[in-house]
């Protein structure tokens, strides 16, 4: 990730930043480590954009389906934290905090963008240009035509989520994708256990009626 928008936000470069004792953060909550950024420790943000940078850009791409926006909108999250640290208050978890800037800065974007076809969208089988990694890992030993099945495959499985209601495609891709509890997803969303719980098993049941060919 372009690492610029650390300067534009007025925060110290990585080199910068990794002089600082990082290591200070070890054993500290996430609310404590953020804490610290509100005090003016910039190393201390440094240390969250590291931690949560990979899961803010996959969380952005699942929900934009474009490497470029992603990457972007990741980004804009990062700069909210840094310009909202003085009004933070650990009293919910950082996650919960960063998830729900994260959900309402996709939505929007969504929202602004409903109508316009994207340019340059990848496949989930396209490496990640960092790590090498894909977003669903291939299978090497699939034959030419088991491999073609499995990208139409995941391709009507994106398809199918992204036509998903708003709230329904956000929690199923915060509890499939991003490994997050009810309770995390319903404060996140700032809804009930029971409605999270109904959100998810409506969304899990679409797709698997609409997928159920490639069962």
């Amino acid at each position: 990730m372009d690492r610029g928008f650390l300067s534009m936000a007025g925060v110290p470069s990585p080199a910068v930043a990794q002089t600082a004792d990082t290591q200070s953060a070890e054993g500290l909550s996430d609310a404590q480590i953020m804490l610290r950024v509100k005090a003016g420790d910039d190393a201390a943000f440094e240390y969250l954009v590291q931690k949560y940078r990979r899961p803010m850009l996959s969380f952005m791409y699942r929900m934009a389906h474009n490497s470029a926006v992603a990457e972007d909108l990741a980004q804009e999250v990062f700069l909210r934290v840094y310009r909202s640290r003085e009004k933070y208050e650990a009293s919910a978890k950082f996650t919960t905090w960063l998830y729900r800037i994260a959900s309402n800065l996709a939505v929007n974007h969504a929202r602004d963008t409903r109508h316009q076809r994207p340019e340059n969208t990848v496949s989930l089988d396209e490496p990640d240009q960092e790590s090498g990694l894909t977003m669903d890992l291939p299978d090497n030993s699939l034959t030419a035509e088991e491999a073609i099945v499995r990208r139409e495959r995941l391709a009507a499985i994106r398809q199918r989520v992204e036509a998903l209601p708003e709230r329904q495609k956000m929690a199923l891709i915060m509890h499939k994708y991003q490994q997050m509890d009810y309770r995390q997803i319903a404060e996140v969303l700032k809804l009930s256990e029971s409605a999270i719980k109904s959100l998810l098993f409506r969304a899990y049941e679409t797709l698997r009626v609409q997928l159920k060919e490639f069962v």
